[in-house]
């Protein structure tokens, strides 16, 4: 494989692929955040936070407003004493609250469901949203003036076909649509610079069939389908306003390309061609958690979805805690797992900010190369689960190597010949 890196040719910006969910930390101490830190992680979309029912403490809206019959105006009515833990210390290490208005799913909702249901008065819940906000970005109630951009109106409304079974909303369809047409008006009519979105739809694997990751197509999967077509219909129609649409994944690298496509595809010919989306969950194989494999498919899809249409992507998830779906930070360790070191490379392109021209990728390997004035890099992985030869070269004096694979996690080495099976080589050079 011949690979040519040209740092005088610039691309455009390196987008924030390498955003995360909920963040590390454990209790109130927040010092694994660090890491976000290193890594320049631009978000972290704050869904599922603090564990079932977002700890009974943070960030969903009946652990802020725990009395939907309290005034509303009234600052007494907040409880914002931890959340306002959790977003100073992201704040604080550059890191932006991707904030979600509404609750952490219930897994267990065959049993009961306690918070999931819709709003009894949307208006009302349009309003606790807004004070949410004046909290954090205009110092309402004893707050702050942070810059959060984006507010996410609920989470995978559509994550069952009956409202039985939905472990996210047990309204049907339409008493969501309405939600989010309440919601988004009051919103942007109150905070016309800020972005407001949703809805965190759960995915588009029906569009691939029998193709996809996920084996055949399911009614489920075709719900989540008919839910996003009916979600269109319904703001186009009602004239909402959609700055972003958040979409969720756990397929393939080669999926979520071609769902990226179909996205804004249908946004554009509904007129929403300013609208952003963003894949907002995604995890690659999280039963691989803590292997090179995991490592190099992270990397992979950071890679590739920087080739896309979408605005940005964020790692379900970044949380310190014992679950699959947690593959950046071992639990008991409180050390970076190697997908972790595959944003940390992506983070150092972002970081530098203009990407540039490369050539040469076979199949299964996926990179980028960026620049700032004096300083290039590259990140490249295979995927492949065999080794492939590498001539690497560029228009710069190489200054770093570094290589996760089995057995060498961030290790530096000199430029290898051979890019060993699922693995990730970064390569920093003066220009």
């Amino acid at each position: 494989m011949n690979v040519r890196v040209d740092f005088t040719k610039s691309l455009g910006k390196i987008k924030p692929m390498h955003g995360v969910g909920q963040p590390p930390f454990e209790g109130i101490n927040f010092s694994m955040c660090d890491y976000l830190a290193a890594a320049h992680v631009p978000f972290s979309r704050l869904h599922d936070v603090g564990g079932h029912y977002g700890g009974f403490i943070f960030v969903d809206i009946p652990n802020i407003f725990r009395d939907f019959s309290a005034d509303e105006t009234d600052p007494a009515s907040y409880d914002f004493a931890f959340t306002d833990i959790l977003i100073n210390n992201l704040v604080s290490r550059g890191v932006e609250p991707f904030f979600r208005l509404g609750v952490t799913i219930e897994n267990y909702r065959a049993v009961r469901a306690y918070r999931i249901d819709p709003p009894a008065d949307y208006e009302k819940w349009a309003r606790i949203c807004e004070h949410i906000i004046l909290h954090y970005t205009e110092g309402w109630a004893n707050g702050f003036t942070h810059s959060i951009n984006y507010w996410e109106i609920w989470n995978e409304p559509d994550n069952y076909e009956t409202p039985e079974e939905n472990q996210m909303w047990t309204g049907s369809p339409e008493d969501y649509y309405r939600l989010y047409d309440v919601a988004s008006k009051h919103l942007k009519a109150k905070f016309p610079h800020l972005k407001v979105g949703g809805y965190a739809s759960c995915g588009f694997y029906a569009l691939t069939g029998s193709d996809n990751s996920f084996g055949a197509c399911s009614p489920r999967f075709q719900f989540f389908v008919d839910f996003f077509n009916g979600f269109m219909d319904y703001i186009v129609k009602n004239n909402c306003p959609l700055d972003f649409f958040s979409w969720h994944s756990y397929s393939s690298i080669e999926d979520n390309v071609r769902w990226s496509a179909y996205v804004r595809q249908r946004l554009d010919e509904a007129g929403f061609t300013a609208t952003e989306h963003t894949l907002n969950e995604w995890n690659c194989c999280p039963d691989l958690c803590g292997s090179a494999r995991h490592a190099a498919l992270t990397a992979g899809m950071m890679l590739a979805l920087q080739k896309t249409s979408l605005d940005s992507a964020m790692f379900y998830d970044a949380r310190l805690g014992t679950s699959i779906y947690g593959g950046l930070f071992h639990p008991m360790e409180k050390k970076p797992y190697p997908a972790y070191y595959g944003l940390l490379a992506f983070g150092n392109l972002y970081a530098l900010g203009t990407e540039t021209e490369l050539s040469g990728l076979e199949s299964g390997v996926y990179a980028a190369a960026a620049k700032n004035d004096d300083k290039g890099a590259l990140a490249i992985t295979n995927t492949n689960e065999h080794p492939v030869d590498l001539d690497l070269s560029a228009n710069g004096k190489i200054t770093q190597v570094r290589i996760i694979c089995e057995g060498k996690i961030w290790e530096e080495i000199e430029l290898p010949e051979i890019l060993p099976e699922n693995s990730i080589l970064y390569v920093e050079y003066q220009l």
